[in-house]
């Protein structure tokens, strides 16, 4: 039995989430992270027929004993120290929060290492957002020229998106996408061709009415490629992948980015 603590029990995505878990036979729901709600009964929380108390902090909860894995849904301030201090007690993790860059990541892996424990780490743990990635990894083996536009709430504050994020990196170890007019010899303001991130050019938009939509499109001479990825209003489409990367993640050590990387072996 693998013994889970989520971070951001109170938050968007952790209904559909922990009550798969708590579901699950070979998953346990013992703890959660809240600020809002620390003190209280996890099962008064969650309305669900589990055991254990909701925590201030990671720290608390990992103090408190028994936790194998902790999965993290909480925000890009808090996710990088949430996540070390779970390494540093020795609990595996589960990323599903943006914010953390491949630097942050680097670091989180020699630490995981240094433990001997695991973290898998998804800007989006849909399955078809996974496809979407793993699509556009093999388009850049044989294409030289793409941007990414990344789509999501007017309130939410971190650009890119760590589902935008991850792809551009992903396509970044492929190739460097062939540029188009250098930033330097642009006329007028840079900002509006967007930010680099590995290399790839990133175009954050933030308006009412989207969660997190992510859009490659790929070019060449006379004709245009384009790859999406448009989730609903609920987060029913990330609970397949963490449950996932729960199971897998006791079995792995080091920092793995990517629930393309569990889906398809590499």
């Amino acid at each position: 039995m693998t013994t889970v603590c989520f971070a951001g029990i109170t938050g968007w995505t952790a209904p559909p989430i922990a009550a798969a878990i708590a579901a699950s036979d070979d998953l346990e729901l013992v703890a959660g992270v809240s600020r809002s709600a620390a003190g209280r009964d996890l099962r008064d929380v969650t309305g669900l027929d589990v055991d254990g108390w909701v925590h201030g902090s990671v720290v608390e909860a990992v103090a408190s004993g028994g936790v194998d894995v902790l999965v993290d849904y909480t925000s890009a301030e808090a996710v990088g120290a949430n996540a070390r201090a779970a390494v540093d007690a020795g609990v595996h993790v589960v990323i599903g929060s943006s914010g953390l860059t491949a630097d942050d990541y680097a670091r989180l892996d020699a630490a995981a290492r240094d433990r001997n424990v695991g973290v898998v780490a998804a800007g989006n743990f849909s399955v078809m957002a996974a496809l979407l990635q793993r699509a556009a990894v093999l388009a850049a083996q044989h294409l030289e020229h793409w941007e990414i536009l990344d789509y999501g709430s007017d309130t939410k504050p971190d650009v890119p998106s760590g589902t935008a994020r991850q792809l551009a990196e992903a396509l970044g170890e492929v190739r460097t996408p062939r540029p188009a007019v250098p930033v330097e010899d642009l006329s007028g303001p840079v900002e509006a061709r967007g930010a680099e991130v590995g290399g790839t050019r990133v175009h954050s938009v933030r308006l009412p009415g989207y969660v997190v939509s992510t859009e490659v499109v790929f070019a060449a001479a006379g004709e245009h490629l384009v790859l999406r990825h448009d989730p609903g209003p609920t987060p029913t489409p990330y609970v397949d992948g963490t449950l996932l990367a729960i199971r897998r993640v006791p079995g792995i050590v080091g920092v793995v980015r990517g629930l393309d990387r569990l889906l398809f072996g590499d």
